[in-house]
């Protein structure tokens, strides 16, 4: 193992300083700065293995070390290294354990974390502890008290935490965030968003995705069998609290969730594989449709549905959306945008209108240098913005609070539907910081 090209020392002190910390474009990864940036992969499967093709496009990235359980995968995530010219990174695979061993490499500066949710939180905890910085997939939290415990590692260790949430590199979505930083929505009331998609095959046979358990499914099967909850919030609410500077200047307070009883899946067993196959016999804990309202600080709400045991077409980017203010709307589902006293004829005018005065810089840039493949190039920027804040040694556009706050919406959800409906309220993640803290999200240096 070779000594790390981030020096430790000014990494750390980097780290500690206050301030407002700016999204970085992918051009910037191509500036003055040329130190290497050394990154360790903790699972390579379906999802992990599109990360670390995008990662192997970004310059001055190294791939050192890779973990999986399956062996298999690990296999085939080295060739693809060495085939895009790299060296054979190490491998780790003797157990669900032996990741721990890649965090004690000298030659990881940060580590990405695609790994079944359950593991997301603790593996990026872990890796804050070895000093790596920390890139995690979306997914829910196991409970209140490990979103604490990743707020206390990083206020200990200092070593920042991404949640790699594509959603908020949407074009659309960022376009949206510059209108509102504009002033275009005026005051913002109401939010909605979500994640809508049809997942019923996936979750009761796990086809495809290379993890299957002895019950039947994958990782998401476990948690629509035993969690009655919203279980994967943050495509939705990420882009949502970004608009509404979550956490800086405002923070959600407390939320109420309600589950609809739980049919679609046992339907489709029955319908595709039949009353004699295991998976009949399931009993679904989740609900077909949770919804969840959230209240803000300064009085804005927030409604969220997850629905992914019904039937419905496939869509490009499975989530809803709207942003509602007191001087416009924007409306996903019909790709229009409304602004009072500008659009004509009270009707919706298509978004695409808009998108010439209020594409955000980043998007500006990008669609310039030539948009990458990964969920519509979303994957490429946030994987490039970790990365560059790796090498400029500074926190990342999307925090350890932001991953706390937006994670933890899954546990509320379960409490608040166990207790009929009730309010839950937020932990304050910051410890009243969110008063003062600036939004960073979306600035450029």
């Amino acid at each position: 193992m070779e000594t790390s090209n981030v020096n430790r020392r000014e990494f750390i002190k980097a780290c500690a300083l206050s301030g407002v910390a700016a999204t970085v474009s992918a051009s910037t990864l191509r500036g003055k700065d040329d130190r290497k940036v050394r990154l360790g992969f903790i699972g390579v499967g379906g999802r992990g293995s599109g990360l670390l093709a995008n990662c192997l496009t970004i310059p001055g990235v190294e791939i050192t070390a890779i973990s999986d359980v399956i062996a298999a995968n690990l296999s085939k995530a080295q060739a693809v290294v060495e085939k895009a010219g790299g060296k054979k990174p190490a491998g780790y695979s003797k157990n669900e354990e032996d990741y721990r061993n890649l965090l004690k490499r000298d030659d990881v500066d940060g580590v990405v974390i695609a790994t079944p949710w359950e593991w997301h939180l603790p593996m990026s905890i872990d890796a804050m502890k070895a000093g790596k910085y920390a890139a995690t997939e979306v997914g829910p939290a196991n409970s209140i008290e490990e979103c604490w415990e990743l707020i206390r590692t990083h206020e200990e260790t200092r070593v920042p935490c991404m949640m790699l949430e594509n959603y908020c590199y949407q074009r659309s979505v960022m376009a949206i965030l510059n209108m509102v930083r504009k002033g275009l929505f005026g005051e913002l009331i109401h939010c909605q968003c979500g994640y809508e998609h049809d997942l019923r095959g996936r979750i009761v046979q796990g086809k495809g995705t290379g993890i299957e358990l002895k019950e039947g499914g994958d990782y998401r099967s476990h948690h629509n069998r035993t969690r009655n909850g919203d279980v994967y919030p943050t495509h939705g609410v990420g882009p949502m609290a970004n608009c509404l500077n979550i956490d800086r200047g405002n923070r959600f307070v407390y939320l109420t969730s309600t589950a609809s009883k739980a049919r679609g899946l046992r339907e489709w067993t029955l319908d595709n594989l039949g009353r004699e196959h295991p998976a009949a016999k399931t009993e679904w804990a989740m609900g077909d449709i949770v919804t969840t309202v959230i209240k803000c600080h300064h009085g804005e709400t927030i409604m969220i549905n997850h629905d992914v045991a019904l039937p419905r077409p496939s869509p490009a980017f499975p989530s809803i959306g709207r942003v509602q203010g007191t001087k416009a709307i924007w409306e996903k589902s019909v790709d229009g945008i409304y602004v009072d006293k500008r659009s004509p004829g009270g009707k919706w005018e298509q978004f695409s209108k808009y998108l010439a005065e209020f594409e955000h810089p980043l998007w500006q840039r990008y669609t310039k240098e030539g948009v990458r493949q990964g969920h519509g190039g979303t994957d490429h920027l946030s994987l490039s913005d970790f990365v560059a804040s790796i090498r400029e040694r500074k926190p990342t556009p999307i925090d350890v609070y932001d991953t706390a706050s937006w994670m933890v919406i899954a546990p509320l959800s379960e409490q608040s539907i166990a207790a009929g409906s009730s309010r839950v309220d937020f932990p304050d993640f910051t410890r009243g910081k969110w008063r003062t803290n600036k939004p960073i999200f979306g600035f450029q240096t």
